[in-house]
């Protein structure tokens, strides 16, 4: 007796005390769903002790958060009526009320900076005193701002299409927090819909904590949907195939649990819930059915072909529990390699995958034969699905072009291989924080209409250390921070800057009675005065802390990008190295750039480098479980080809159709080597038993494997083809490329696995058909053909 045959007995024999330990197990996990965290801030996909992210750090620990601002704009000449403009300032008044947020700035906040002759030193007044009266009155203050204060420009408006903003900007303590997500939601939302409703004037809403927050929800939002809607396509696939309420119903319960569990998992381990984690649910429910589908299938030609139900249901564990095992190894193997990438964000998506993916495998495994001993055996009614017309054709079709037209398959293969070559080399890399974001939504509209009303909303930040104390107010400091100001602004990708340099040629403005065309920086001659009367402001250490340290050490330099790809970003970033090189010598100064969205690019090249490596790596984990079943270098190389060349397939489909590397499409390739090696081991575990049956006839046992194997690869590979189609109604651009990517490349997986695995077996059956090539496991997983061993209790 075999392995498999004790793990039968023991399943059946010990039915009640396996369910009681499984409904056990589901409540326990089912109680740590409420555990489940979810995603406060952006994915970080570099390893926490990467170049990058120590200079991100560092700069934290020097000017604290910089994703903390929300900005609020409005384009409508409306704004400029006095009752608009006087709702517009109390508006913004109100925002600025509350306690998650630390100011904000607003026309109604400027101050100008004014020159107190008599005792040296700069005062500020604001812009004005007293609500406007009239539409004139209004009309003085948009000249006023436009014209004479160019320190605000890009800033708070843009004064060649009348844009005007608003700058909140958050307590940095819960940026990162649920308290962002309530103040979003509960304060900001709902007060800016009641501006809009009072008004009849439209607000655009954009800056990082908001983005981060809404697309949060798009995610929450979307769990359900997916679930929804996995459960809803496969069950129904599945009844089509089987015309049994009560299959469809087993395999919809046995994935319902899984479901629990995955998110038990998940709560268990405290992970947060991100754009990947997300897929985990209906990614189980996707992998699941194939396996009720071949455990069932199973039964039904056991219960067809002798009747009694005891031996079907231990032949159902016995024979398919072997293959269903590899096959799920080598799913979850593919998964498993995230885990290797030194991204948390990956490591943790691997781990719970993989983890869940082999506990579907156990509640399949377990579940559906005991459930099936407790029911009566399937009546005729049910088994009619095994001897439908139009599935034995498309089994005859198979047969006869692996039997007559093998050469046509190989040519057929080979033009798709250099077809499929040339397409690879016009893929291109890309990356960037908003590029998969719901193009639909609101939100993302929002983010496009400030990159071109202000020059983009993702903070990228220079931080330049002067290595002395009050090394940045020399003034030659200021002119080699203002020559790299000039570059940035020569970088059409790139905002206006912000910084020390806009407060100083504020004040040689100031000092000239704010005369607009003295807001450039002092010259040496001018330096004295104007810097005299900036020690002696009252005002200068607020002015000064969001540019410089407290020590006068560092100073940075904002800028914002649009949302430009990884290849345009290090063409932006060597012409600024080049720039900085140039006028920062490094034995004075230390300048290096950051923010959150030069972080994000980085960790995108990472990624793609690294997910290279995990899908190696996945390769050469299947080949050992392939040697492991087969004890043959030969049978590994066979049972790669058909594998492989469905990745090469979508690849090739990758850059003639422009769908660019990025880090949600770059998963692609695991996934689908993981799941489509899963119908080659069901084939060769099959073609291996055939091969003993039939005294190593190879032509006999291809065929025999075939007929017996093609009807539920082809279902398993339908229904994950419309399982994984489901994530392209994600309103997120990755989610939908990754759905259909996986799809097609399961597609072509079907088709390989049954017309050119079997045409390799026949071309080479006088090199694989001994039993040197079939060598015996050491621990024998693969059940023999004979029914000596079964039993009928």
């Amino acid at each position: 007796m075999n392995f498999w045959q004790i793990v039968s007995r023991f399943i059946l024999k010990q039915r009640i005390f396996i369910l009681v330990m499984l409904a056990a197990a589901t409540f326990f996990l089912g109680s740590k769903i409420q555990q489940i965290k979810f995603s406060h801030s952006e994915a970080n996909l570099l390893p926490s002790d990467h170049e990058e992210n120590i200079k991100y750090d560092n700069f934290l620990s020097i000017f604290g958060e910089e994703g903390n601002m929300i900005i609020l704009a409005v384009q409508d000449s409306s704004l400029f009526h006095v009752d608009n403009f006087n709702r517009w300032s109390a508006f913004s008044k109100r925002l600025d009320s509350f306690p998650e947020v630390d100011f904000s700035v607003s026309i109604g906040d400027i101050k100008r900076l004014k020159k107190d002759k008599k005792n040296q030193k700069f005062y500020v007044e604001p812009l004005y005193d007293e609500n406007p009266s009239s539409d004139e009155e209004v009309d003085q203050i948009k000249k006023e701002l436009f014209d004479k204060l160019p320190f605000f420009d890009n800033f708070l408006f843009n004064k060649n299409t009348g844009t005007i903003r608003t700058a909140i900007y958050l307590d940095q303590s819960i940026v990162n927090t649920k308290t962002r997500e309530r103040f979003v939601f509960d304060v900001l939302n709902p007060s800016v819909k009641n501006f809009e409703k009072e008004t009849g004037i439209d607000i655009r809403i954009s800056g990082m904590p908001y983005i981060r927050t809404m697309n949060a929800q798009n995610i929450l939002d979307e769990i359900g949907i997916f679930v929804g809607l996995a459960l809803l396509i496969t069950s129904l696939i599945f009844w089509l195939f089987f015309r049994s309420y009560r299959a469809t119903f087993i395999t919809m319960l046995v994935v319902s649990i899984g479901v629990v569990w995955a998110l038990g998992f998940i709560g268990w381990f405290q992970y947060e819930i991100s754009v990947l984690m997300a897929l985990i649910p209906p990614l189980i429910i996707v992998i699941g059915v194939p396996n009720a589908i071949f455990l069932i299938n199973k039964y039904q030609q056991e219960v067809k072909k002798h009747g009694n139900q005891a031996k079907s249901l231990q032949r159902v564990i016995s024979k398919i529990g072997n293959a269903t095992l590899m096959t799920n190894i080598t799913t979850a193997s593919g998964f498993a390699t995230f885990i290797f990438t030194n991204s948390q964000l990956l490591n943790e998506f691997g781990i719970i995958a993989s983890i869940n993916i082999l506990a579907i495998f156990i509640l399949s495994l377990l579940i559906i034969p005991i459930i099936y001993s407790f029911m009566h055996k399937p009546k005729d009614k049910h088994l009619e699905h095994l001897e439908r017309k139009w599935i034995d054709a498309i089994v005859n079709w198979m047969e006869q072009t692996v039997r007559h037209r093998r050469i046509a398959i190989y040519i057929s293969t080979v033009c798709i291989i250099v077809a499929s070559i040339i397409g690879v080399y016009m893929i291109r890399v890309s990356g960037s924080l908003i590029e998969d974001m719901p193009k639909g939504k609101q939100f993302y509209k929002d983010i496009l209409f400030f990159e071109n009303e202000f020059g983009g909303i993702m903070p990228l930040e220079i931080l330049i250390d002067t290595k002395r104390k009050k090394g940045v107010m020399n003034l030659a400091t200021l002119k080699r921070m203002n020559k790299l100001d000039e570059e940035i602004d020569e970088i059409p990708e790139l905002s206006k800057s912000i910084s020390i340099l806009n407060m100083v040629k504020y004040s040689k403005q100031a000092f000239y009675n704010g005369n607009p065309k003295y807001y450039q920086l002092p010259t040496e001659q001018e330096k004295n005065f104007i810097l005299a009367y900036t020690k002696n402001s009252d005002t200068n250490a607020d002015m000064l802390k969001n540019f410089v340290d407290s020590t006068g050490q560092y100073a940075r330099i904002t800028t914002f990008m649009k949302d430009i790809g990884t290849d345009k970003m290090e063409n932006i970033e060597q012409r600024m190295q080049d720039k900085i090189n140039q006028v920062f010598p490094e034995e004075r100064f230390e300048v290096s750039m950051t923010g959150k969205a030069l972080v994000f690019l980085k960790g995108t090249n990472y990624l793609v480098k690294n997910l290279v490596i995990s899908l190696s790596l996945a390769i050469l984990l299947i080949s050992i479980f392939m040697a492991w079943m087969f004890r043959s270098y030969k049978m590994i190389i066979i049972s790669l080809i058909p594998n492989i060349l469905p990745l090469l397939i979508t690849a090739g489909l990758m850059g003639y159709l422009g769908v660019p590397i990025k880090p949600s499409t770059v998963l692609v390739f695991s996934i689908a080597f993981g799941i489509s090696v899963d119908d080659t081991i069901h084939f060769l575990a099959k073609y291996r038993q055939e091969l003993i049956a039939h005294k190593w006839n190879v032509r006999k046992s291809v065929y025999a494997a075939l007929r017996e194997t093609g009807v539920s690869m082809f279902y398993t590979s339908i229904v994950l083809f419309f399982g994984f189609l489901v994530f392209t109604v994600s309103s997120f651009g990755g989610t939908i490329a990754l759905g259909g990517l996986v799809s097609v490349t399961l597609l072509f997986a079907m088709v390989s696995n049954l017309l050119l695995l079997p045409s390799l077996l026949l071309s080479l059956e006088s090199k694989i058909a001994n039993k040197k090539t079939f060598k015996k496991p050491a621990i024998s997983i693969i059940p023999k053909e004979d029914d000596e061993n079964d039993t009928n209790d």
